[in-house]
């Protein structure tokens, strides 16, 4: 039985991680950090204020890190070096720097670091990899994937538009996501470029973000995220020189290519599958599908966007 510390009482927390755990038969929820313990009142299990208390129960061995951006890498590091396996919500850091101090962290502590792509683990996407790599549609081409929604700042999610605290807009959230779906069908990205600005809200991160990615295998993805479409938007589409898959929307279960149709819905808790991933990882049943150093290139693209962005507000 493997005992978890979650980090961090929010909504996906409450929702889908601590549910997770609960769920998955060779897991505990050992205990959760909360600078507010009134968060945890409805959990039956113990309850730290910081990090390092927690940190120095013997009996904890893995650690979810639930808190925002700028947490990942200092209390992933903490825990690492406390001899504790990590698995952290996305994105990976602030920047692609910050990821390679958690990268080195695991490495030195020879404990597993994964980070929360549960796109990875839908059964369409492991599908649409198995196609692709079939060559359903030929050489794969072009990737195009769309997140359109309505974000105005406000609310319990109000940090996300902090650059201090989320590193930035919708391109680190929302993007990220997508990007990484990107990674995980097509291997590693060779070039990298985007487009910000601020169309409607004038938050201090962008509220659109447009990436463009090329990768070895001479693909082109194109990532389209915006927080000021009242019509919600979640589109996949990847092209080939045979034809076309289509996987809108991303969340849900269809799934069309030249040869069929097929409904693949993912596991009612999204969460669950990574959770039930690592804990094979950690038991030594099975490689990570998310590990930290397969999730970093996200973060390799998001400095490169970064650095060679276009920004209009």
């Amino acid at each position: 039985m493997l005992n978890w510390i979650v980090i961090g009482i929010g909504d996906i927390t409450t929702r889908r991680v601590i549910p997770a755990i609960e769920a998955e038969a060779r897991s505990r929820l050992y205990g959760v950090v909360t600078r507010d313990p009134a968060k945890a009142a409805g959990l039956d299990t113990q309850v730290w204020t910081t990090l390092d208390e927690a940190l120095a129960d013997p009996a904890a061995q893995v650690v979810y890190v639930a808190t925002p951006v700028f947490l990942h890498a200092p209390q992933t590091i903490l825990c690492l070096t406390a001899g504790k396996h990590v698995l952290c919500e996305k994105p990976m850091a602030m920047n692609e720097a910050e990821a390679r101090t958690m990268l080195r962290a695991a490495e030195e502590s020879g404990k597993l670091l994964g980070v929360a792509y549960y796109r990875r683990a839908y059964p369409k996407v492991q599908r649409a990899r198995q196609l692709l790599e079939a060559s359903t549609i030929g050489k794969p081409v072009l990737a195009e994937l769309t997140c359109h929604g309505w974000f105005d700042g406000q609310g319990n999610r109000s940090w996300l538009v902090d650059p201090a605290k989320a590193g930035g807009g919708p391109l680190h959230d929302i993007a990220s996501h997508r990007i990484d779906v990107l990674n995980y069908l097509f291997g590693r990205p060779v070039r990298a470029t985007g487009y910000l600005s601020n169309v409607v809200h004038k938050y201090p991160v962008e509220d659109n973000a447009t990436i463009m990615i090329d990768y070895e295998r001479g693909l082109r993805g194109i990532v389209d995220v915006r927080w000021h479409s009242k019509v919600s938007r979640d589109e996949c589409r990847i092209r080939g020189t045979d034809g076309e898959m289509e996987l809108t929307p991303l969340n849900g279960p269809e799934l069309v290519y030249p040869a069929g149709r097929e409904s693949l819905p993912p596991h009612a808790n999204l969460h669950y599958p990574i959770i039930e991933n690592f804990v094979d990882a950690v038991l030594g049943k099975t490689p990570m599908l998310a590990s930290g150093a397969s999730s970093i290139w996200t973060d390799w693209i998001t400095e490169q966007v970064l650095r060679h962005k276009s920004q209009h507000r």
